[in-house]
């Protein structure tokens, strides 16, 4: 196999050294996901210094699997795992995350899951499509006479983040805040944040817990319908949700809610303009368009790795020993192009149908938003060509320097 930039691999010893800030890499990683799949989906990350999984199956299967987790203090101490003590500097950032049903096992993360799954089952999705239909068209109306726009603030943010405030019971007017809060705090999940980017994110996470603080005390003398209502009214086996677990929850529900739609509208209006294919003939009916978003979550996945923890000592089918408090990496974009999974899988093939992609993930963790990213995609994307039949890129879309989040800086189109 020709030499990939960005990556060494030693098959025998499944040893890979990848650089993830190298832009032949982080610009397009389907080279290398490739050589690795050819080579070994099972590798260990010099860099990261711990295993990484690329195989669909392997991914897939890992993900479902309960021996694994996304915390490990519920099961060992810090002293036993050689675990370092939390960063002062990270208090409320931590604070955030220690409620965050992302990051919790059962039976905390079931009861946190139950109480909030209502608002988020398909059918109660649906009854948006009205609202999110008239949303993409008043946003388009508002730029579609000037010929060209910047696609992802004006029209790729505007509508998840709107619809998620709106969802919650949160004001819109709010949203800017919002957004910049969100952005702030996500660029903790890339590897080795810097200690600006940690205080920066601590300062975000401070002040979105601050508004939501007043928020919740506003809301509770005056329930509305709306999804924070439902969660600081709704008891399971008597209990309700504490301040910490409202405020940790509603964070999540509106980062969750917009950062991967809007990077997957991005990338899904570049993949089809990009394909040459005709998007009236890809949009042309309402099966068309559930495969092209399903083979555009595939082919250009907005999350690219999900991490978890080995919750005790574990030997894997390939012969890899884990240790408990071991973290491994689930690499959902790679999966999603395993040759032994779909066919041609760098192509970008809008009729496909060889199976689900794993870019929700899969399993205990599963996104709960996945229903509702859906439908904004399959709303969104078509009533977007549709209105801009004559769209076209102004120039080659650079893609963000972050590795775990796969989308561009900027999206500048013309018609």
């Amino acid at each position: 196999m020709p030499e990939v930039p960005g990556i060494s691999i030693d098959g025998s010893s499944r040893r890979v050294s990848l650089d993830v800030r190298d832009p032949a890499f982080f610009r397009n990683p389907l080279p290398a996901y490739a050589a690795l799949h050819e080579q070994c989906p099972a590798f260990f990350w010099e860099e990261r210094q711990q295993w990484y999984f690329a195989g669909y199956d392997q991914v897939n299967g890992l993900l479902r699997d309960r021996r694994f987790g996304r915390q490990i203090l519920h099961v060992a101490t810090r002293d036993e795992l050689g675990m370092p003590e939390p960063k002062p500097h990270l208090k409320d950032f931590d604070a955030l995350e220690a409620h965050s049903l992302l990051e919790l096992e059962p039976p905390a993360h079931t009861r946190l899951r139950t109480l909030v799954n209502r608002a988020f089952v398909s059918r109660q999705i649906e009854q948006l499509r009205p609202e999110i239909e008239a949303l993409s068209h008043a946003v388009i109306d508002s730029f579609e006479k000037s010929g060209e726009v910047e696609l992802l603030k004006t029209y790729a943010e505007t509508i998840p983040v709107t619809i998620i405030a709106r969802m919650l019971g949160i004001p819109v007017e709010a949203a800017p805040r919002l957004l910049d809060w969100s952005h702030r705090m996500v660029r903790m999940y890339v590897f080795n944040p810097s200690f600006e980017t940690e205080l920066d994110a601590n300062q975000a996470s401070a002040d979105f817990a601050t508004f939501l603080t007043d928020v919740i005390a506003e809301k509770r003398p005056n329930p509305g319908d709306d999804l924070l209502t439902h969660m600081i009214t709704s008891e399971k086996d008597g209990e309700r949700l504490s301040d910490a677990e409202l405020i940790s929850t509603t964070v999540l529900l509106l980062n969750a809610g917009h950062e991967a739609t809007v990077h997957q509208i991005g990338n899904a209006v570049r993949t089809i303009l990009q394909s040459g294919l005709s998007p009236a003939d890809l949009f042309a009916s309402e099966a068309s368009t559930e495969r092209v978003i399903e083979e555009c979550l595939r082919f250009a996945a907005p999350l690219h790795i999900f991490q978890r923890y080995a919750l005790t000592d574990i030997e894997l089918d390939d012969g890899i020993a884990l240790k408990r408090g071991d973290k491994i990496g689930l690499m959902l974009g790679a999966a999603n192009v395993d040759p032994r999974k779909f066919s041609a899988p760098d192509t970008f093939k809008p009729d496909r149908d060889e199976g689900p992609n794993v870019s929700f993930g899969a399993g205990l963790h599963f996104c709960i938003g996945a229903p509702l990213a859906r439908l904004e995609l399959n709303i969104s994307l078509p009533i977007l060509f549709r209105r801009l039949p004559g769209m076209r890129l102004k120039h080659e879309p650079q893609v963000k320097d972050s590795f775990h989040f796969h989308g561009l800086e900027r999206l500048e189109v013309a018609w």
